[in-house]
């Protein structure tokens, strides 16, 4: 190749590769316009959360109850514990009670103190279960389940039956989305601003809380003149509560 040529070739080289940059700045001005508007898609939102709540009537209680016998042996008051805590079962069985269980099981020393001297003088022993009955059937269970052998009532709480605890869950995700809902419209109102569409739901559960418990109730029953009357049992209202969050791009 003559120099000429080569001359000229390498002057073809270097206007090749003069344009590259141009070339890239032109394509990298092209996409900015786009990247702008995709960032500004994801960014314009507004997030609410809404909250729903309903009442349920209770109509069910869940009873612990049980027996504790205190004797001079171990032997003598675990005997006598599990003779009345078979007799307490039984009448609960006949009773058709639900989700009857054994809830504990306890053989513990008693302990007396004679110038500071601590020694055994006996032994207790309880047997504890639990169950669930209509709250209209509580308070004569109760009455009976002492009469059976129960010495003992160490809780009563109150629940909604499951169907109830569903469809209240239901209405209150119903009522959380709809006040997310008036919420959002409440802010672009009052901005002028147009909304578009939700581009996220987040649902935070709907979940009825733990029922108050009342502890160490007593049974007993009053006789007025030649009528029993039994331990009166009231049930109040269960809240369930539901949280929506919604994420709404403008």
């Amino acid at each position: 190749m003559s120099q000429i040529a080569l001359l000229n070739s390498k002057l073809r080289a270097r206007k090749l590769f003069a344009t590259l940059p141009l070339v890239l700045l032109v394509f990298l001005t092209a996409t900015q316009p786009g990247m702008a508007q995709e960032k500004e898609k994801v960014w314009r939102t507004l997030t609410v959360t809404g909250r729903g709540e309903e009442s349920i009537p209770t109509s069910i209680s869940e009873i612990n109850l049980g027996v504790e016998i205190q004797g001079k042996t171990a032997q003598e008051v675990q005997k006598e514990a599990a003779r009345r805590s078979s007799a307490v079962v039984d009448f609960l069985k006949s009773r058709n009670v639900e989700k009857l269980q054994t809830t504990g099981i306890r053989l513990n020393p008693v302990y007396s103190y004679n110038n500071n001297v601590q020694r055994i003088s006996g032994y207790a022993a309880s047997n504890t279960v639990s169950f669930r009955v209509a709250t209209e059937k509580a308070g004569t269970i109760l009455d009976e389940a002492v009469k059976a052998g129960a010495t003992q009532i160490n809780s009563i709480s109150f629940v909604a039956t499951d169907e109830a605890i569903a469809s209240a869950r239901q209405q209150a995700l119903k009522e959380a989305t709809q006040d997310a809902q008036k919420q959002a419209e409440a802010v672009f109102n009052s901005l002028g601003i147009q909304s578009k569409e939700v581009v996220s739901i987040q649902v935070n559960g709907a979940s009825a809380p733990p029922p108050p418990m009342l502890y160490r109730a007593e049974a007993s029953k009053a006789v007025v003149g030649d009528m029993a009357i039994a331990t009166p049992v009231v049930a109040g209202e269960q809240q369930v509560e539901a949280t929506v969050t919604l994420q709404i791009s403008y």
